[in-house]
């Protein structure tokens, strides 16, 4: 049986796994290494086996994960997040659906911290979701405003999905970042503009806002100042050359901790809890990691990047419409797998077709992170769907997905933008680092 052969059959198991609900870590792990062992032999599995878990956990450019969801926990726990929504709230008081404008603004602000979509949403839900039920608000557009705007946050830097993604195509994280930067502001536009549409045709399903003095406004807006100096100091001082991303990490969660303690409002166990929860996420994010490393390793050994290639050629595909062919299919993915997963087990398959197509890879990397964005609001799996339903439980999944419905329209939009303006994404990466 040849290689290839192998490797067809490999990708096949994985996905009967995955359909059957077998946990990411454990499907991609055992496929990789079996698929390995039937090619290089159980020896050479085994080593590997043995190697890849050090080598992941060791890895310096994963290091920031850890302090990036650690930061966003410092954030949430300290009440960064409901100062936000506030100051959001009287940016936008006055206008019908402000709460819903506010939460979208708020999780693109939280986003800023966090890194993490499925923890914007829960931190958003369980701000914001109770106060536009008080307010009146259909169910279907409060939890569509929040589940979409949770997305926001693996776009908008810093980004875990970034960094994934650039440790395994050894892309530059700061080059990411900045190309993340544009289409999370554009896209966060959207989500507004999505809900001003959805007001009109629908104007009952939310009342106008209450009107806010201007003090109220500036004082509000001023209150949620720890924002501002994290992500300029951490983030900011990526872009400008102060500090390495990991570095970066470490002084955004310095500086949450320090606000949060310096306020009363993050206390010892807080601090701990904090700690522990960081711990679970970050270990959950590295089994995955270690499991879709294994299965890259059989990918390369089974040659199925090349054949993928070769298949891509015989067709006679035209750039374009191969992008278009690889949308699609991350989008079908995306409605049965987890982000991290989406991107670990397809980008080391897909990668080498995008850059023999003369694709940008840091471009790619953020048409990426879109359709992984689509995918935690897109039935039947949508991962911030189950969050919000989870913590909002009175209100029903089939509520949830009619009101995430409408927000599908913006970011489809903006993957036909960035395909007709690739600049969107690169300019600034382009300004700052010379990239092309």
């Amino acid at each position: 049986m040849t290689a290839q052969m192998i490797g067809v059959m490999g990708m096949i198991a994985l996905l009967v796994m995955i359909f059957a609900r077998v946990p990411v870590a454990i499907a991609t792990g055992l496929v990789g290494f079996v698929g390995y062992a039937a090619i290089e032999g159980w020896e050479r599995a085994a080593s590997v086996m043995g190697a890849t878990p050090f080598e992941i956990s060791s890895a310096y450019s994963l290091s920031m994960i850890p302090l990036f969801i650690l930061m966003g926990e410092f954030a949430s726990a300290s009440g960064m997040s409901g100062r936000l929504f506030s100051a959001a709230t009287s940016l936008f008081g006055g206008s019908r659906g402000a709460l819903a404008y506010a939460s979208i603004g708020a999780s693109a602000a939280f986003g800023t911290v966090c890194g993490s979509s499925v923890a914007t949403a829960a931190t958003m839900t369980k701000i914001c979701i109770p106060e536009m039920q008080k307010a009146g608000y259909d169910d279907r557009l409060s939890t569509g405003a929040v589940a979409s705007g949770g997305t926001i946050g693996i776009l908008i830097p810093p980004s875990l999905i970034f960094v994934i993604y650039a440790a395994i195509t050894q892309q530059s994280v700061p080059e990411l970042f900045a190309a993340g930067l544009v289409p999370g502001l554009v896209l966060t536009f959207g989500y507004l503009l999505v809900v001003a549409i959805v007001l009109v045709l629908r104007p009952s399903w939310a009342p106008r806002g209450e009107v806010q003095s201007w003090a109220k406004r500036a004082l509000d807006i001023l209150g949620a100042w720890e924002f501002a100096v994290i992500f300029g100091i951490a983030v900011g001082g990526i872009y400008v050359g102060w500090f390495s991303p990991t570095e970066a990490s470490a002084v955004g969660a310095f500086l949450a901790l320090v606000f949060g303690v310096l306020q009363g409002r993050l206390i010892a166990p807080l601090v701990w809890r904090c700690c522990v929860d960081t711990m679970r996420t970050t270990c959950m994010i590295f089994m995955i990691v270690i499991g879709a490393m294994l299965f890259s390793y059989f990918v390369v050994q089974a040659q199925l990047p090349g054949v993928l290639i070769s298949w891509m050629q015989q067709m006679q595909l035209s750039p374009t419409a191969l992008i278009l062919i690889l949308i699609l299919t991350y989008i079908v993915l995306g409605c049965f797998l987890e982000g991290i997963g989406l991107v670990l087990i397809t980008v080391p398959v897909f990668l080498p077709v995008v850059m023999q197509a003369g694709f940008n890879p840091v471009w790619f990397g953020v048409i990426v992170v879109i359709v992984v964005e689509l995918g935690m609001i897109h039935p039947p799996v949508g991962m911030n769907l189950f969050v919000i339903q989870a913590q909002a439980p009175e209100i029903s999944i089939l509520a949830i997905y009619k009101g995430t419905l409408p927000f599908l329209i913006a970011p489809i939009l903006l993957l036909i933008l960035l395909l007709v303006f690739p600049q969107i994404a690169l300019f600034l990466p382009n300004l700052l680092y010379g990239t092309q």
